[in-house]
């Protein structure tokens, strides 16, 4: 078989705490409390999810781009930018809850889950990239009273030296607080809703994509179609964001179809994130020599337009024995050589 081998990814998710982090436009509900220390715990990496206010006056609260009279049509802060160019923007908290908050705000930088999800941070990880170019004004504590809003302004400062491409972080709002634990412990809870952000800095740019392995693992059915389970690894080994769409197929011999092909939206990767995905294709006929060839092609962000990248094809091959086929063959030359020694018999 000349399928290719593909890796695994693996993510430690150290669960000392809860938190849900989000898009701008969305508000966090309250989180099941886990034990920890006295003082605050790292909290885990989850993907950025909207989720619905909390029932029952459970604590929630919204952080979105700034705009006209406290008002955007922003679901992110986006920005191109030379190196060594500052920004000032603002950054909007909405306390839903009803009871006043207090909000511990930074900034932190982004990364890709193995599913593809986008996610920032953990509290006890230093920021290295973008991160630590947000400067957020004012006290790092903000306390806002219940169905109020606070506009906080910060600065965003490219350093001198900044590579070209896509840089990636959020702003977060995290509120802290001490409970009880089921066997009497003292639980501390870090929820953090946050506002992406995405920061272009100009210069050279290369969209890129790779496929880094591809593997399948066909059924081998006696009687009639069986499915090909295709696994493939991609990586963004550019310095754009991208995502893409995939399109998997199977044909055998002669290059004829098999099988019903199967596309999928590849979800936005960040520059240096890879992850894996497994698809399905049915119904592929065991017609000896098969092979499956995986077609990838970039988009670039949904506010970008289309990518300069090229699509990248991929194709892994096996052999698939039409049992099925080869005792119909082996019957119909064990009838013939019947026959053919009943007429020598006769003669």
């Amino acid at each position: 078989m000349n399928a290719f081998r593909g890796g695994s990814l693996l993510a430690a998710m150290i669960a000392l705490a809860a938190f849900t982090t989000v898009p701008a436009h969305a508000a966090v509900p309250a989180t099941p409390a886990v034990p920890a220390t006295p003082a605050v715990p790292a909290t885990p990496a989850v993907p950025a999810a909207p989720a619905a206010p909390a029932p029952g006056g459970g604590l929630t609260w919204s952080v979105k781009p700034a705009g006209a009279e406290g008002r955007s049509r922003r679901d992110y802060f986006v920005y191109t930018l030379s190196p060594g160019q500052r920004v000032r923007d603002k950054v909007v908290i909405t306390n839903m809850s009803r009871r006043p908050l207090t909000f511990r705000v930074y900034a932190t930088d982004a990364f890709n889950t193995a599913d593809g999800s986008f996610a920032l941070l953990t509290a006890d990880r230093q920021a290295t990239d973008l991160g630590t170019w947000i400067s957020v004004a004012g006290a790092p504590t903000r306390t806002v009273k219940p169905g109020t809003s606070a506009e906080l302004p910060f600065t965003l400062t490219v350093p001198s030296g900044a590579t070209p491409g896509d840089h990636s972080g959020g702003v977060i709002a995290a509120v802290t607080e001490q409970t009880t634990g089921a066997q009497g412990q003292r639980v501390n809870v870090d929820r953090r809703v946050a506002a992406r952000v995405y920061a272009r800095v100009n210069g050279a740019l290369s969209p890129s994509l790779q496929v880094e392995s591809l593997k399948v693992a066909p059924e081998s059915p006696l009687l009639g179609t069986g499915g090909v389970e295709v696994t493939y690894r991609i990586r963004n080994a550019g310095n754009v964001r991208l995502a893409a769409t995939s399109r998997i197929g199977v044909t055998g011999p002669f290059g004829t179809r098999l099988g019903d092909p199967v596309t999928r939206r590849v979800p936005e990767l960040l520059p240096g994130n890879a992850y894996t995905f497994t698809d399905q294709v049915r119904g592929v006929y065991p017609a000896g020599p098969l092979t499956a060839t995986l077609r990838l092609t970039p988009l670039g962000p949904a506010e970008a337009g289309p990518s300069e990248a090229r699509p990248t094809v991929r194709t892994a091959g096996w052999w698939a024995t039409p049992w099925a086929a080869a005792a119909a063959f082996v019957i119909a030359v064990a009838a013939a050589l019947s026959v053919l020694r009943r007429r020598r018999s006769r003669s």
